[in-house]
């Protein structure tokens, strides 16, 4: 337990101070008095070790209470209260001396700094606005039926466009009986998913079903379905099943007659819709023939208006399944807008042109240039499948005047119609002398050359046999056959051909003397040639038993 502290007993000094505090204080003594008590402390701080001679320590009287040098901190004041400080605050004063800075009064200064402290006291601060108020969020979007069956119905549904700042706590689902406003959670607690499964539903039930969005302001408005929902079982889910030649686009011509079946699933029997570009039929030009399987969209005479996306959507209870189309009418388009000629020089005619204003509602494949001589009126196609809108015509006969004409052509084919040319291209006659080229002539001629020689043949007593061969040269050779190096005459036993180049020897009823080499020989100015073959003829030689039947 600490001591008591000592007794502090009236010095001399202590009632000079006490006398002076009853006096009428002068002004301008009171910072000369002050400044040697402020550095009073600092002069006497001990060192590193000692003790502090100021104040007693705690449970030990202090023996210098009554000296004259005692701390300014033990004199009495008036603006402060008589009691002491307690011992234990003087080494934590002095210790922090020797860090502080020289100037800063010390812990222990006169009460004459008090005053300035309390002016310093900062005022309490003001209480900070209250936030505004938490707003709910919009509506769920597009809350629509996942699945359902004779138990069970599970909806899915989007989240609000708008949500706030106070942020999504969750969401609550509910349902009733339709033509009933007895609402009933679907779930105890919110949902943070945008799907829920309710279960332990009556088969046979009629349904409508909400959902809304909770969160620090509050709930929502809420996001229903669009009609109520049957609570039973879904045995085949539609679904269209779109044929692949209408899965692109399917044109046709104007005029023609249009029967697209588009066969479909579902069961019990779905309910078939059609729309175009977003909006009902016109059942006036557009019939549409629904059956279990397949529904038929037909139209008698397809027109250019016909033309469209055509939308079909099958639906069995809550679920439903969509399918587009587009059908394109097309036809024959129309002529240029405009033709003219832009330039004549020498044997060309330079054109320009337009496109067509109508291009039969589809892309146009080309153009067709024609020509016509003013003289005769004929026209002629110069130009075809052409894609350009400029063109020019060359090798025009000189002095003759020619008009133009420039059809359109499409996926359907030409136009029906051209534009003309208004202004006529004249060829002007120049002083030009034409000069034949000068050609030298040919020199053809050329020494006997056989194309194809003769070949070795084998012939049969008795039987005709013909030697072919072919030779080419200029002039005309002529043409000498030879048996083993003799000149075959006039003799009736052979006939001898020669006709375009083509030379044959016929020997008729050959015996076994007509055997040898045979040499057919060209000759002309040029020269001379030759080929050669060996002919041999057999006997056909008779066995004895075959003689004897003879006779």
């Amino acid at each position: 337990m600490p001591g008591k502290p000592a007794p502090i007993k009236k010095s001399p000094a202590k009632k000079a101070a006490v006398k002076a505090s009853e006096a009428p204080p002068e002004p301008p003594p009171v910072p000369v008095e002050a400044a040697p008590v402020e550095a009073a402390p600092t002069e006497a701080a001990p060192a590193e070790g000692e003790a502090a001679p100021v104040a007693p320590s705690e449970g030990t009287p202090s023996a210098e209470g009554s000296a004259p040098d005692a701390p300014a901190s033990d004199a009495p004041a008036t603006d402060a209260p008589a009691t002491d400080a307690p011992a234990t605050d003087a080494p934590a004063a002095d210790a922090a001396a020797p860090g502080a800075d020289a100037d800063a009064p010390p812990a222990d200064a006169p009460t004459d700094a008090a005053p300035a402290e309390v002016a310093v006291v900062e005022e309490p601060p003001k209480a900070p606005t209250p936030p505004p108020p938490a707003v709910p969020t919009s509506a769920p979007l597009d809350v629509s039926v996942e699945d359902v069956n004779d138990s069970s119905l599970t909806i899915t549904w989007k989240p609000p466009a708008i949500i706030g700042d106070s942020g999504l706590d969750g969401y609550a689902v509910e349902y009733c009986k339709d033509g009933t406003s007895d609402w009933v959670a679907a779930q105890e607690e919110l949902t943070p998913a945008n799907r829920c499964c309710i279960t332990k539903l009556t088969a046979g039930d009629l349904l409508l079903v909400r959902v809304v969005a909770v969160n620090a302001g509050g709930r929502s408005e809420p996001g229903t379905l669009a009609r109520p929902v049957p609570i039973r079982e879904v045995v085949d889910r539609p679904r269209i099943r779109m044929p692949r030649a209408l899965r692109s686009r399917c044109v046709k011509q104007v005029g023609e007659q249009i029967n697209l079946v588009v066969p479909f699933l579902g069961k019990p029997a779905p309910v078939v819709s059609w729309l175009k570009d977003g909006q009902p039929l016109d059942t006036k030009r557009v019939n549409i023939r629904n059956s279990d399987k397949d529904s038929i969209l037909f139209i008698r005479t397809g027109q250019r208006e016909d033309s469209g996306v055509y939308e079909m959507t099958v639906k069995v209870d809550s679920f439903e399944d969509k399918a587009s189309l587009t059908l394109q009418i097309v036809e024959l388009p129309g002529p240029p807008s405009s033709v003219k000629l832009v330039d004549v020089w020498g044997f060309n005619a330079a054109l320009e042109w337009t496109p067509p204003k109508d291009n039969g509602n589809t892309e146009i494949t080309g153009y067709t240039i024609q020509k016509a001589d003013r003289k005769t009126g004929e026209w002629f196609t110069v130009l075809e499948n052409y894609h350009r809108l400029t063109a020019t015509i060359s090798d025009l006969i000189m002095g003759n005047s020619y008009c133009f004409r420039v059809f359109v052509q499409n996926r359907v084919g030409m136009s029906e119609c051209s534009a003309v040319t208004k202004e006529v291209a004249t060829i002007q006659k120049t002083g030009i002398v034409y000069k034949p080229p000068e050609y030298q002539e040919h020199n053809f001629s050329e020494a006997p050359r056989f194309t194809t020689p003769l070949s070795d043949r084998a012939a049969t007593v008795g039987y005709t046999t013909k030697l072919l061969c072919s030779v080419r040269g200029c002039p005309k050779p002529k043409i000498e056959w030879l048996k083993n190096q003799m000149i075959i005459g006039d003799d009736p036993k052979f006939r001898q051909i020669s006709n375009q180049g083509i030379c044959s020897l016929e020997i008729r009823k050959p015996c076994s003397f007509d055997g040898g080499v045979y040499t057919c020989r060209a000759k002309n100015a040029e020269g001379e040639a030759a080929v050669s073959c060996k002919l041999e003829v057999k006997q056909i030689i008779v066995p004895e038993s075959d003689k004897h039947k003879g006779k």
